[in-house]
């Protein structure tokens, strides 16, 4: 028994990947709770480049092309409001709790 409440905090512990698609010149899902350590992946399905651009310099992943995609692993704990640098009308939050 011990083993598998073990086995199953560990597996709790490992961390997740999460995807955001940017399609129709949005961020789908406008918002998203991560833990620390988690993957990120953005995925551009819009025919344009994007970014992915933390507002407080968190993060930025430079232009994201067509149908290209880029992973952030989130290490601090915090609400980072983010936008497309090309288009500042797109808007998100990342919260990382």
């Amino acid at each position: 028994m011990l083993a598998m409440t073990t086995g199953a905090a560990a597996e709790a512990a490992k961390p997740a990947t999460h995807t955001i698609t940017i399609d129709g010149t949005a961020f789908t899902p406008a918002e998203l709770t991560v833990k620390p350590g988690d993957r990120i992946v953005w995925v551009n399905r819009d025919p344009y480049p994007h970014t992915a651009t933390s507002e407080a310099g968190g993060f930025h992943s430079r232009p994201i092309a067509p149908e290209k995609s880029w992973t952030y692993v989130a290490r601090k704990k915090g609400d980072f409001p983010y936008i497309c640098a090309i288009h500042p009308s797109m808007k998100s939050t990342l919260h990382v709790k």
